[in-house]
């Protein structure tokens, strides 16, 4: 249900380089808007992505160890460079050491020190491996299961707020299990598909060769998983099913579940989870765990084995010697994504420590990094933004004054969490070994599991933050009616409270009243101002809206993504909707705070053009085209010169700054618009 304005698969880890870094002076962060990335030869009112870019993606190939490059990646690459100063620094133990910079200095440590690492090759799975090893029966495959949770082993187990009861957090079982990054990889009869199955079995061979089977048992063994992953995916939900929120709630007692899939010892799993007492719990996707039962049923004990010692190497291939890195990302880099080359291991332990310390390392950046002033104008702005949608939703004309008024009584009760949480997560009982990665991986990932199971049960903690201070993200999280806003994507060039106001709203006032905007998409508009799955529209009113988001449904739709490939509408739906109210709405708060100002032009640029430029601009990027081939079944984003074009197309505020004639590309005589 989190949704973001960037790409889902967007990579941290990048070149060490800005957005138009070579245009500034030494010491100076590029701006806001930059014109020298701009193509000035190019018509807005034609392709407005070509004008705000095109000389930004001239300058900026995309580099060999990513599969996309953009403003975001970019300043995702700054905040990188930023945090490995950090580790190394706590690495080296230089200076003061507190509780969280011990940790993670000896995280990244044991993380960078590859001559260890490969010293080990597949030892740190021997323990694991033995255990899938002494299965005696399937009816231990439960207790397996359990023991390998922490890493999502066949399915996902966690915790989550109830649906109903926003105010407490229950326990939730959910599809997975699978390899490849979607069930459609797995179903798909074309010949992209074909090609890429056949890749991914003799992927999973190879890496059964590495842990020492020979080729023959490699190959049968990978034949398994490819047969036991192809029938889980049939029994998963698509992604656009699962855009569904009632589709995702199916709260049950033990007892039913274990009816659904009796072939799974369900009493054995939750002993082992250290829930034992636990009588019900949300399950989302039924048919996958009906399925899940059948598949142990027909597939035979050693089948079981494979699916399970791969899955096992799957989840651990990065923390392994070479061989096993190298190999994982021939697949997962070099196929799927179209990488030429393996990231630097610094990149990829920063990116490790992030995820496993994540609070602990961004302590450290927020006190270096992210200013008070920084805070105070994102907060400014983001009232100002929730005081645009306030009259916006005052003065439609489709809206009955009912769910107006439930409409108005949720804005105002959105939380927004801005930079970083004020209270730190305490990692004292997570233990850090210097020299151990995989055992320091193991452990956080079981401290973090254990975390999560100790809430169900229990009242939702408010202040508890989704992200991490250094991500260069942004979510509304619709069970919690909040926007969180780290401080890592409130920085120069999306960011900058001393820049000149008209592209600091058009980029990251338009973020902001996007993620705002997500509390009234065709998902976050089934869920109430206490967080809770409740229709509180008017009959009228939720057709006449679906009418509406079916207007931008169809048009990016119509969009192509490469060769014949198009944007699945009902996929990126929800984005769609909240990219254009969020700049609707930013504008709306732009004008309103210069009401009474007159504002000159700047390098031949209205303060009208500006705006939209900095919005334009927020999209730069490039895609290789594995990548493009591969958000397109799983983003729920567009691509981005459709995020900038598809937009500002239904906006007459834009035609009108840019003069731009009705029936011109970017300004088509039917416009789509919900907020």
């Amino acid at each position: 249900m989190r949704s973001s304005r960037i790409g889902v698969l967007l990579r941290a880890g990048i070149l060490i380089s800005s957005c138009c870094a070579q245009d500034q002076p030494p010491g100076r962060h590029p701006p806001v808007l930059n014109v020298s990335s701009m193509d000035a030869s190019a018509d807005p009112c034609v392709d407005f992505y070509a004008y705000s870019c095109g000389g930004w993606i001239k300058k900026n190939p995309i580099p060999p160890d990513q599969s996309s490059w953009s403003v975001y990646g970019a300043l995702a690459d700054d905040n990188q460079a930023r945090l490995r100063g950090i580790l190394e620094s706590a690495a080296a133990r230089s200076g003061e050491r507190t509780a969280y910079t011990g940790k993670i200095g000896d995280y990244y440590a044991s993380c960078v020190d590859e001559t260890t690492v490969d010293a080990l090759g597949a030892t740190p799975l021997r323990g694991p491996l033995e255990t899938i090893e002494k299965l005696a029966s399937k009816s231990g495959i439960a207790d397996v299961v359990a023991g390998l949770a922490y890493q999502g082993a066949l399915f996902r187990f966690r915790s989550d707020q109830d649906y109903k009861d926003s105010t407490r957090v229950i326990a939730e079982a959910d599809q997975g299990g699978l390899g490849l990054p979607d069930r459609d990889y797995y179903v798909n009869q074309n010949a992209r598909s074909e090609e890429l199955r056949k890749a991914y079995v003799a992927h999973v061979q190879k890496m059964f060769e590495l842990l020492g089977d020979n080729p023959g048992t490699a190959v049968a063994e990978a034949k398994a998983v490819m047969r036991i992953e192809t029938e889980l995916a049939r029994g998963s939900m698509t992604r656009v099913e699962r855009r569904e929120p009632k589709r995702l709630y199916h709260k049950m007692t033990v007892k039913e579940l274990e009816k659904l899939s009796p072939q799974f010892d369900w009493s054995a799993y939750f002993t082992r989870s250290s829930l034992p007492s636990l009588r019900s719990l949300n399950v989302v996707a039924p048919g996958f765990f009906a399925e899940m039962g059948r598949q142990i049923n027909e597939e035979g004990l050693a089948d079981w084995k494979a699916y399970l010692r791969w899955h096992l190497m799957h989840a651990n291939a990065r923390f392994l010697s070479s061989a096993f890195v190298n190999e994982d990302f021939n697949f997962f880099g070099r196929t799927l994504e179209g990488r030429e080359q393996l990231q630097p291991r610094w990149k990829r332990c920063v990116e490790d420590t992030d995820h496993d310390l994540g609070e602990a390392l961004g302590q450290a950046y927020v006190e270096t990094y992210f200013s008070a002033q920084a805070k105070q104008k994102a907060l400014t702005m983001v009232r100002e933004i929730e005081g645009a949608m306030q009259e916006d939703i005052e003065a439609l004309r489709w809206m009955s004054p009912d769910t107006k008024k439930n409409a108005l009584k949720k804005l105002r009760a959105v939380k927004n969490k801005i930079g970083y949480p004020d209270r730190w997560r305490d990692y004292s009982r997570l233990e850090i070994r210097r020299g151990d990665e995989m055992g320091n991986v193991e452990r956080a990932r079981q401290f973090e599991f254990n975390r999560q199971l100790a809430k169900i049960g229990k009242p939702v903690d408010p202040r508890e933050w989704g992200m991490t201070p250094p991500t260069v993200n942004a979510e509304y999280e619709p069970q919690r009616n909040e926007i969180n806003f780290p401080a890592g994507i409130l920085q120069p060039p999306l960011f900058d409270p001393s820049s000149d106001g008209a592209p600091n709203y058009g980029d990251t006032g338009a973020t902001i009243g996007h993620e705002l905007t997500h509390g009234f998409d065709d998902e976050g508009r089934q869920f109430d101002a206490h967080g809770n799955l409740r229709n509180w529209w008017r009959k009228a009113d939720g057709k006449e809206f679906e009418k509406r988001a079916s207007c931008i449904s169809d048009q990016y739709s119509k969009y192509v993504i490469i060769d014949d490939l198009k944007i699945n509408g009902k996929l990126t739906l929800g984005e769609d909707v909240a990219d254009l109210g969020g700049l609707i709405l930013a504008y709306m708060a732009w004008k309103e705070s210069t009401r009474g100002q007159k504002l000159a032009p700047i390098d031949g640029l209205t303060a009208e053009q500006r705006f939209f430029v900095g919005y334009g601009q927020s999209w730069c990027g490039s895609l290789r085209d594995e990548e493009k081939r591969l958000r397109a079944r799983v983003d729920p984003h567009s691509p981005d010169q459709y995020r900038a074009s598809g937009v500002v197309a239904n906006m007459p505020e834009f035609q009108e700054a840019f003069h731009c004639q009705t029936g011109a590309r970017m300004a088509p005589e039917e416009r789509c618009r919900v907020w």
